[in-house]
């Protein structure tokens, strides 16, 4: 079940919005329990076999967060143990396979694994680390309940695809936070411009990116750059949709999620992209890992090895896959290119058109099915391909206003948007809306073309 699926829509969220809110029974323990019940039924609709997995990540967490919440040496072995066993379940789901076949490869004997994915498996392994990490650093205190660890870890909004929440921006709101009818009133439109981005906008551009990806014998040049743009207008609006609709339906329910995206292809150098791009992961590679391998703070050499650890680990986030790895590093490489050639000061106005067009060749690699297929891709782009324009000119033609409309969603109205009156403003948002709504309830009833790229992390 996703969110812009009629099931949700129309059945799933609105009955839990009415139970949560009924008027017979509104205490917190109450509240907290039936959302913990609703968000492992949201998990086992698709994932029936690997909600035992999320179970007992669950169980596993709280026990590590009780024991690192103590005194003495212990704590330290503890936290360990918590970081160990979440990456060993995170290795053999998603890993394991990948490694033993190339070994295999290699010419080592090596078993056949293929397990299947449990969806969200990196963002809920990601947020159970948060809350024992938190927990041993004293920044929030460990939760009493299972059951509370479990609403944080598995809450619904958040669950499959992010943004992953930080135990401590939390940690007060699972037994303190107050709904009101400004959160609420603020939350449904976050969620259906979130929904908007997702099923009129991203599901789109999908059409064009598959078009130009899955044709490349014969992909001409325009259509392979087409094809670029729309899969990142596509994979932005995707997930920053999925992102608006998790903290505009965590606001419903009087949660207070931070910001996942802030305008990314506005980015004027790579590490602005990465300030503005999926921050909730940049900041969590970055309090977890960087600083504490030394950040900036240390020589030159080891600055760029905690640099190439952490972009690394970024691709490898992503998948089991040489693309995924590759990715990381071009970022890496990137960075280095900026923070010890200070590249992106030699530009001047050319910074933000620079920054992006190595965004998108990137998201090339990050979307091609292979190394070989990433690069028949940069053949077609950069030596003219091998296809007929004919096929650009079909498709450009055709959802010319939703790309148009895709670019235009980019671009910083807001600051425009905040001059307009108070009273107008409101009267304008509400006519939008509903008016989006509308549109996407079409789009829901009437097609089944309905891609989600972050159910593969």
């Amino acid at each position: 079940m996703i969110f812009s699926s009629a099931e949700f829509l129309f059945l799933f969220l609105p009955c839990v919005l009415l139970v949560y809110y009924n008027p017979f029974f509104r205490g917190r323990r109450f509240r907290n329990i039936f959302l913990l019940l609703v968000s492992l039924f949201f998990y086992a609709w698709g994932e029936p076999v690997n909600v035992v997995l999320l179970l007992a990540s669950i169980a596993a967490n709280w026990f590590f967060g009780r024991m690192v919440e103590g005194e003495g040496p212990r704590r330290r072995f503890w936290l360990w143990a918590a970081v160990v066993l979440n990456l060993a379940g995170l290795f053999i789901f998603k890993y394991l396979g990948f490694v033993c076949r190339n070994l295999g490869a290699l010419g080592l004997p090596m078993p056949e694994i293929d397990l299947a994915l449990p969806i969200g498996i990196s963002f809920y392994t990601f947020q159970a680390m948060s809350y024992v990490i938190d927990v041993y650093r004293r920044r929030s205190p460990a939760q009493r309940s299972v059951l509370d660890v479990g609403l944080y870890v598995s809450f619904f909004p958040q669950l499959i695809a992010g943004p992953i929440v930080r135990y401590e921006t939390i940690a007060q709101e699972i037994h303190g936070r107050r709904e009101t009818w400004e959160d609420f009133r603020g939350g449904v439109p976050r969620f259906i411009a979130g929904l908007g981005k997702k099923v009129i906008l991203s599901n789109n551009m999908a059409i064009l990116a598959d078009a130009a990806f899955d044709t490349l014998p014969s992909l001409s040049a325009p259509m392979a750059w087409l094809g670029t743009v729309a899969y990142g207008l596509q994979i932005y609006f995707d997930f920053s949709g999925y992102s608006d609709m998790a903290i505009g339906m965590g606001r419903m329910f009087g949660f207070h999620f931070l910001e996942n995206f802030d305008r990314p292809y506005l980015a004027t150098s790579i590490t602005d992209f990465w300030r503005r791009w999926h921050i909730s992961l940049s900041t969590w590679f970055r309090d977890y890992v960087y600083i504490p391998l030394g950040g900036n703070r240390v020589s030159a050499g080891r600055h760029l090895f905690n640099l190439f650890v952490v972009w690394l680990l970024t691709g490898i986030w992503h998948g089991a896959n040489w693309t995924f790895l590759l990715w990381g590093l071009g970022y890496f490489l990137l960075l280095m290119a900026e923070k010890y050639g200070h590249i992106d000061r030699r530009l001047g106005v050319l910074r933000r058109p620079w920054t992006l067009f190595w965004v998108l060749m990137l998201w090339v690699l990050f979307r091609a099915e292979n190394v070989a297929a990433a690069g028949d891709y940069f053949a077609a782009l950069f030596t003219g391909g091998r296809g007929d324009i004919k096929d650009f000119l079909y498709y450009f033609g055709n959802m010319k206003f939703y790309l148009a409309a895709a670019v235009a969603c980019c671009l910083p109205w807001d600051k425009l948007w905040r001059r307009v009156p108070e009273a107008p403003r409101a009267c304008l948002s509400a006519a939008g809306s509903a008016a989006v709504l509308l549109l996407v309830l079409t789009y829901v009833v009437g097609s089944t073309y309905n891609p989600f790229i972050y159910f593969n992390f």
